[in-house]
């Protein structure tokens, strides 16, 4: 069993997320700070820019969706496709990523917002009629019409933004 830390449900093991309020269970643990010596600010070394551009979660995740605003960074693995929005009190519609702990709803995210999904080695986004809106890098996007992704694309739903980070080795 994992235990939530958001909302200390019991999940079944092997869990990304939490049954019950949806939160990450999987890698959050694994972030360290780490202390950088003042005297090196002024130096970047070729590491790490390469590191930077690289998924940073998850090993067997074909991708990761950094959420900008809170750092949270949700690992996507384990299928191909993926529906993306809010969880609703009394509703049956439930996304398979659920964006309800990071302020979807005052972000104006939908309930079914958009998808997600691999197809061979691309990435494909598609908004699904959401009401506020879905954005690829400051463009707004027509409602189910999918468009590819490029690893560090910015995508928007509503105000929520989202950095795509790819790993091209899956």
């Amino acid at each position: 069993m994992i235990i939530c830390s958001n909302c200390k449900h019991a999940n079944m093991t092997g869990a990304m997320f939490c049954a019950e309020c949806g939160a990450q269970l999987i890698g959050r643990d694994t972030l360290i700070t780490q202390t950088i010596a003042s005297d090196n600010l002024g130096k970047v070394s070729k590491r790490a820019t390469n590191e930077l551009t690289q998924p940073v979660e998850g090993s067997d995740a074909w991708a990761n969706l950094h959420l900008l605003d809170t750092g949270q960074v949700l690992p996507l693995s384990s299928r191909d496709e993926f529906t993306m929005g809010r969880i609703s009190e009394g509703q049956p519609i439930m996304p398979d990523i659920d964006l309800s702990p990071y302020q979807a709803y005052a972000a104006g995210v939908s309930r079914l917002h958009a998808v997600i999904k691999r197809s061979g080695s691309s990435i494909i986004f598609m908004d699904l009629g959401s009401a506020n809106g879905t954005f690829l890098n400051g463009s707004r996007l027509a409602p189910n019409m999918e468009q590819t992704l490029n690893h560090g694309d910015i995508i928007s739903l509503g105000k929520m933004r989202i950095q795509v980070l790819i790993d091209k080795s899956n």
